[in-house]
């Protein structure tokens, strides 16, 4: 099964960008790039050390549920071009922490049984996996170790 990673929205991350409100309703924090642990959700690359970059609170979902998680996520201050190329997003590193490959019903509900993580090097493969689920819509990856949505996957 072909699939692609799919970061933020372009609309939503020049909405961060130009000074609107995150899901929290506050501006987004402003810090510089320690170059090594700070993944920018649109451009799907580690913001370079010295960059100005943003800090915010993003849910990733279109309306407030249960399973509408909100978390702190990291931004290029300056406009990035989206990902949009293929394979493994330069995000994930392949000495980087594991993610958590989450499957959601087309409710935007987790759907239980599913979620699992994995090293990186077997992303790509468990999110496929979780896709082949008829049940599944589209798969989060996120942190292993402080949950932060990372990006979506979508059947390409």
């Amino acid at each position: 099964m072909a699939i692609r990673f799919v970061p933020i929205p372009t609309e939503t991350a020049r909405h961060y960008q130009r000074g609107g409100v995150d899901a929290h309703g506050h501006a987004p924090e402003r810090a510089v790039s320690d170059g090594g642990g700070n993944p920018c959700r649109h451009c799907l690359r580690h913001i370079p050390e010295g960059a100005e970059m943003l800090i915010l609170a993003h849910r990733p979902f279109d309306s407030l549920q249960p399973y509408a998680e909100t978390g702190p996520v990291f931004l290029c201050a300056e406009e990035c071009a989206a990902w949009g190329g293929e394979g493994l997003p330069p995000i994930f590193r392949p000495d980087g922490e594991p993610r958590l490959v989450k499957g959601y019903g087309p409710n935007d509900r987790i759907v239980y049984g599913l979620g699992k993580v994995v090293p990186t090097e077997e992303l790509a493969a468990r999110a496929e996996e979780v896709l082949a689920d008829p049940r599944v819509a589209y798969v989060h990856v996120r942190s292993s170790t402080n949950n932060c949505f990372t990006c979506r996957v979508d059947r390409a």
